[in-house]
């Protein structure tokens, strides 16, 4: 979602801002723009549709100078994604940058434009710096301009103000959407995380819901929605730049997906203990062996992630498991009885229909457990109790070890729940911890056959649409593998559950369209392969995914086989994900799609 930048400086701060606004377009972004206040103290804007590399060509053309800037990339959800819409809004008197959704702007604005004020883009946002002229004509000074009109604002946002004449002081505020607060020597920040602030400060205050401030050259003074003088904590951010950048890599994505060795290995580092061969899980204040039902929530990926849970669960705890998607769980009004639990998965822990999920969860009496990668997110702060992923910052917005490894702090919960549950003998629950204890090894061996799927990439790369399929466990991993393939190739890629082909999907196929069919050898082995019998006796071009033994058997009805080394089926899922983040990417990359920034889409989904 959209990126913020605010800097207060002894220096100029435009070029700053520019190369902080890069650090941030892994949100995804369509546009982009900065605002300072000249030597005379007028506010001067500079906006461009498209890349960042418009809005460069601009300052190049036409500079900006000035000690106090703000700065925006903008994902378009009121208003076409083009300059006029494109942030910072402004009028004469002040200018601002907003992440999140304005609910109530049609009111306010047509209230504005019965005052006389002319609004220039289709912008929820353009209200915003509208209200604080209207204030600070009433005779209000900019702070109190600012908690006047935090108050008539309804709806989810991150705000990053400047006014006319104050070079002195720039003005936060934050309601549902993430924003911190960056501490420099003789400079100070607002960043929308710390990514965006890396390479300026790791000393971090991230403001808490209702919050807004104002920042000086030296310090920061917050105050809560009720406007008294609260303190946050200063944090050392554990973010640096080094963390950032591509390395060896070409794109962020591949960079991420070799990874995940690493990353995995560290969320091992907090829940396996080697001593013992055992998973062990934080202190939680709730007993897992009292909770009678579980509801994950989550969206895209995360969701996907949360099918995958739900199998593991109900098949290792023997507990009652619903998996929805958070954009439709509270609006179907879902009966949950007292004593619940709710796990939420998100990789930002800012995904808005997920957060709102958990608070309806916790509206019902349930307890509530986030599986985030961001200790400082919303959900972080507001679950009962937190699961950290550990998978450090994830650039490319297709996600990707933010996927494995929640799939492996999911494996390591499911283990857990079925031992403190009794339904795991010592015998299955050796047996599941070696295969967990062994993911990092084993990632770093499918890895290894990036040139295989390379070629067959080079064989699929032109196909106009794919169908993936897999049962149990590996029918999240076509789906993702399907989402995978869609959001940074443009193909039109399908996923179904391997048996429901012949429900209605089977009269897709023929000779142009490829079928993908994730195949280990688990115990829906020989049902799984009876479904690609069917889609090869079509006509179809199959392409099998599968381990020595599965080849053995498919090797006849299929154009293409990868093979991949036996691994345990329980695993199975979080290794299979690999291949399929490789296929996507080696397609994508044959067709010259933005890889690490896929159109209209954004890495953190802010608003409903």
């Amino acid at each position: 979602m959209c990126g913020i930048i605010g800097i207060i400086s002894t220096q100029p701060v435009a070029g700053a801002i520019l190369e902080a606004l890069t650090r941030l377009e892994y949100r995804g972004y369509d546009s982009a723009g900065i605002a300072c206040l000249d030597e005379a103290g007028a506010i001067a804007r500079r906006r461009a549709k498209g890349k960042l590399s418009a809005l460069r060509e601009v300052l190049h053309q036409d500079p900006l100078s000035g000690h106090v800037g703000i700065g925006h990339t903008r994902w378009a959800t009121h208003g076409a994604p083009n300059e006029i819409n494109a942030h910072p809004h402004a009028t004469a008197q002040v200018a601002v940058v907003h992440n999140g959704i304005i609910e109530n702007f049609q009111h306010l604005r047509d209230e504005l434009i019965a005052r006389g004020h002319v609004f220039e883009s289709q912008t929820d946002t353009e209200v915003i710096p509208h209200l604080l002229d209207e204030a600070l004509k009433s005779g209000l000074t900019p702070r109190d301009a600012v908690q006047h009109t935090v108050k008539k604002l309804e709806g989810a946002f991150a705000l990053a103000i400047i006014f006319k004449g104050r070079s002195d002081v720039m003005f936060a505020a934050r309601k549902g959407s993430p924003l911190a607060i960056g501490y420099g020597k003789g400079e100070m920040f607002i960043g929308s995380d710390a990514v965006a602030l890396a390479p300026l400060t790791q000393r971090i205050c991230y403001l808490e819901e209702g919050d807004w401030a104002e920042i000086s050259i030296s310090d920061a003074h917050i105050f809560d929605a009720s406007g008294a003088a609260v303190t946050r904590e200063i944090k050392q951010s554990s973010v640096s730049g080094a963390a950032i950048g591509k390395g060896e890599y070409r794109h962020f994505m591949l960079k991420e997906i070799f990874e995940q060795p690493t990353v995995i290995a560290q969320a091992l580092n907090v829940y396996y203990h080697p001593s013992d061969a055992s998973i062990h899980l934080p202190p939680l204040p709730f007993a897992l062996e009292d909770i009678s039902k579980v509801t994950i929530v989550a969206c895209g990926t995360s969701y996907y992630a949360g099918l995958v849970g739900k199998y593991w669960m109900e098949s290792l705890a023997k507990i009652p498991v619903d998996s929805d998607v958070a954009s439709e769980f509270r609006y179907r009004e879902p009966v949950m009885e007292k004593g619940g639990l709710c796990i939420v998965i998100s990789q930002s822990g800012e995904t808005a229909d997920t957060l709102a999920a958990m608070r309806y969860a916790k509206a019902h009496h349930q307890h509530t457990l986030a599986i985030v990668n961001v200790p400082e997110s919303s959900m972080a702060n507001e679950a009962d109790a937190v699961l950290y992923t550990y998978a450090g910052p994830e650039i490319g917005v297709a996600s990707t070890k933010s996927f494995t490894t929640q799939l492996t702090v999911l494996a390591c919960f499911a283990a857990a729940l079925g031992k403190v549950r009794g339904h795991l003998q010592p015998s299955q629950i050796a047996s599941i911890t070696h295969a967990i204890a062994e993911l990092p090894s084993r990632v770093a061996d499918i890895l290894q056959m990036d040139e295989a799927l390379e070629a067959l990439a080079a064989a699929l790369h032109q196909a106009r649409d794919m169908l993936f399929i897999g049962r149990g466990t590996s029918m999240p991993i076509a789906f993702e593998a399907a989402l995978k393939m869609k959001e940074i190739s443009y193909i039109h890629a399908e996923a179904y559950a391997a048996g429901e082909m012949k429900h209605g999907p089977i009269a897709l196929i023929d000779e142009h369209v490829p079928v993908i069919a994730f195949a280990p050898s688990d115990h829906w082995f020989e049902k799984t392969a009876s479904n690609i019998q069917e889609a090869a006796a079509r006509g179809g071009k199959i392409v099998v995914l599968t381990d020595a033994k599965g080849a053995a058997q498919l090797s006849d009805v299929a154009q293409h086989c990868v093979t991949f080394p036996a691994i345990s089926a329980f695993v199975a899922p979080i290794l299979y994900a690999i291949p399929a983040q490789l296929l996507a990417y080696y397609v994508a990359v044959m067709k010259g799609t933005d890889v690490d920034q896929p159109r209209n889409l954004a890495k953190s989904v802010t608003v409903e």
